[in-house]
C-alpha cells in the first residue's frame, strides 16, 4: 500500500515545491486548490497545470466564498495590495485562511485513509501571518488528532511543513 498525502497547492512558489517534494519522497499525491473568491485567479489555473505536470492521484478545487471578509486585500477589490512587504500583520492577510484550508485538507485526508497533509509554509510568511506559524501548526496537528476518527484510533496524522525554516531564496 502506498503512502498518500494531501497537498495544499495554490498554484504559487511554495505549495508546488511542496508538491514536488511529496512525490520525490514517494507519496502518492492528491492535490486540493482552494477557491476562496481571491483576487489572484490566475493561481487557479496554474494549481491545475501543475497538478497535471506532476500526475497527482486526484486534484480538487474545492469553492469556499471568503469575499465577506473584507478585512484582506486579497479578498476586497477596495483594499490595494502592496507592491513590497512591511512589518506585522500584512494587509493580504486573510482570517483563518489556513486554519479553513487545512481542516477541508484534513478532512478529504481522512476520506481518503491519508495520515500526511503538506503545506507551503515558511519562515518568509509566518514572519507576519499568524497561521503559518510553527505554533500554531503544532497547535493544529494537536487539533486534528483529538478531532478527526484516524487521531482518536491512534493512528499518526502528521503536517508536513518542509519550507517551514526556508526563506524563499
Amino acid at each position: 500500500m502506498s503512502k498518500k498525502a494531501i497537498i495544499l497547492l495554490s498554484g504559487g512558489l511554495d505549495s508546488s515545491t511542496v508538491l514536488a517534494i511529496a512525490k520525490a519522497e514517494g507519496y502518492e499525491c492528491y492535490a486540493m486548490t482552494i477557491n476562496y473568491q481571491q483576487r489572484h485567479n490566475s493561481e487557479l489555473k496554474a494549481a491545475r497545470n501543475i497538478a497535471n505536470f506532476f500526475k497527482v492521484k486526484d486534484f480538487k478545487i474545492v469553492d469556499i466564498d471568503l469575499s465577506w471578509l473584507k478585512s484582506s486585500a486579497l479578498t476586497n477589490k477596495d483594499i490595494n495590495i502592496p507592491e513590497s512587504s512591511s512589518s506585522g500583520i500584512p494587509v493580504t492577510y486573510v482570517p483563518a485562511r489556513n486554519t479553513i484550508m487545512m481542516t477541508l485538507a484534513l478532512a478529504w485526508a481522512e476520506t481518503i485513509k491519508s495520515q500526511n497533509i503538506f503545506i507551503g509554509v515558511n519562515a518568509v510568511d509566518y514572519s507576519g501571518y499568524p497561521d503559518c506559524r510553527p505554533e500554531f501548526i503544532n497547535a493544529f496537528t494537536n487539533c486534528a488528532r483529538l478531532a478527526t476518527k484516524t487521531g482518536v484510533l491512534g493512528e499518526k496524522l502528521s503536517i508536513k511543513v518542509p519550507l517551514m525554516h526556508l526563506t524563499k531564496a
